[in-house]
């Protein structure tokens, strides 16, 4: 039998030999997988070596071949057919350092794509946030080396630069890196940046997009972004910092729906703002916090309950934010709303 590889996922090989087959360079990622997950490793770097092997491939479970570009390999099959050992193929990891970014969706594993997947199956290194499938970073990225270098409201422990400036040694030192950030990296993930640093450092970087929060967690409780008839455009903000009174103005006066990120600690600041602006109070809005997690919570008001109705839940980040009138299209509106309790109410409640 003869399968694509990594078939194994997260199974655990303590006890069982697996023979690598390939260079050293292209077999590094195989080795450092299976190592990872107990197995005793054989490895052989050309052809010819398979001849001193007998005594491990009399104990052997596995044979990996890495496509090293050695059409001396062709021979693989039939002696796995007549050891009756599996048989497994493997890509063969890069030439040359490079730096993928990732994006990890917002937080559930089967919500990262089938390439993100991949690229955390070939890194060497992965530097991951504390955001996305951060709890199976071990399983999806087996035998690589994982730097926690996520950063939480106020306290950035691994400063920007000095992140950029590690993925970009790694990837000098031949290494694939692996960056991988919640959502999408271009979404407030500063994936920009780590392009440029990339870049300007020879390096080939690619990038994985990955589903964003400011989408997927609303529509969690059936709040959609946009909706026929009620919101034909949304606006994506970051709320880290406090806006101005002119961008608050521009998103008063723009329509559609308002979804900010990082927004719990500027709350009071853009409620006020936005009213001030003019958009009307009656406005619904919520603040989800933790999607995609078991302590999931939403609160929801009108607009000029909102900031009362998440000072009084001990609303905190993560949080998404979502103002406009597609929180009452929400399939959970009403139940939603009794949970909050009279902090909240629906629009036709609250104009009563």
């Amino acid at each position: 039998m003869t399968a694509n590889a990594p078939f194994i996922g997260t199974t655990q090989l303590s006890g069982h030999v697996v023979v690598v087959c390939g260079t050293q360079r292209a077999a590094r990622r195989a080795v450092a997988r299976y190592r990872s997950l107990g197995a005793a490793v054989t490895t052989a770097v050309v052809p010819s070596e398979m001849a001193g092997l007998s005594p491990a491939l009399s104990r052997a479970s596995l044979i990996v071949v890495v496509d090293d570009g050695n059409p001396g390999w062709d021979f693989l099959p039939a002696l796995a057919r007549e050891r009756r050992v599996m048989l497994v193929q493997e890509e063969a990891a890069p030439e040359h350092g490079t730096v993928t970014l990732v994006g990890g969706g917002p937080g559930e594993a089967d919500l990262l794509t089938v390439a993100g997947r991949k690229a955390l199956a070939q890194a060497d290194v992965v530097y991951y946030d504390r955001l996305g499938p951060v709890g199976i970073v071990g399983e999806l990225a087996p035998g690589a080396e994982l730097i926690d270098v996520g950063k939480t409201p106020g306290h950035h422990k691994v400063p920007q630069g000095r992140i950029q400036d590690m993925m970009v040694a790694s990837a000098l030192e031949g290494k694939s890196v692996v960056r991988l950030k919640g959502g999408d990296p271009f979404v407030f993930g500063r994936g920009g940046e780590e392009v440029d640093a990339c870049v300007a450092a020879g390096l080939p970087v690619t990038a994985i997009p990955g589903i964003t929060s400011s989408i997927s967690v609303p529509g969690t409780v059936g709040i959609p972004v946009t909706h026929r008839g009620v919101a034909k455009m949304f606006t994506v903000a970051s709320g880290h910092q406090p806006f101005s009174d002119d961008e608050l103005a521009h998103l008063a006066g723009l329509g559609g729906t308002i979804v900010v990120l990082m927004g719990v600690a500027t709350l009071p600041q853009t409620v006020a703002g936005l009213i001030r602006n003019g958009l009307d109070p009656k406005t619904p809005a919520a603040v989800i916090e933790r999607g995609y997690t078991d302590t999931q919570r939403s609160t929801v008001a009108t607009l000029d309950k909102l900031v009362m109705a998440a000072a009084e839940a001990k609303c905190a980040s993560p949080a998404v934010v979502v103002i406009g009138d597609v929180v009452a299209v929400g399939n959970d509106w009403k139940e939603l709303v009794a949970h909050v309790g009279a902090a909240a109410g629906s629009r036709e409640d609250s104009r009563a």
